[in-house]
């Protein structure tokens, strides 16, 4: 069990790093990138982020490789033919559960 004073450094490097990782862009680049190259890719970072971060736990979210694969391919189909987040997220869940249910 960590002491509490050894908790609250590991919280403060976490949070100087955290915040030098934010502002040393701001600090470095003063003045606009007008490059289209680089502009395109600073742009998708944050989409390239979100899917890293979230499609690893697609496979294990429903408790199991079948009903994940379902609940994924529903929503792949609805978010193809444009439907809302709010309809996805619901059909893969269903799908997703149904599955667990029948197996």
């Amino acid at each position: 069990m960590l002491s509490l004073s050894v908790y609250f450094k590991y919280l403060a490097v976490m949070a100087l790093v955290t915040y030098l990782l934010r502002a040393l862009p701001f600090v470095l680049v003063k003045k606009k990138i007008t490059n289209v190259y680089i502009r395109s890719f600073l742009e998708y970072i944050p989409y390239g982020v979100l899917a890293a971060m979230t499609f690893p736990a697609v496979f294990t979210s429903a408790g199991g490789l079948i009903p994940s694969l379902a609940g994924m391919t529903v929503a792949l189909i609805l978010a193809y033919r444009r439907k809302g987040l709010l309809t996805v997220a619901i059909g893969a869940v269903a799908l997703a559960a149904l599955v667990t249910l029948v197996l």
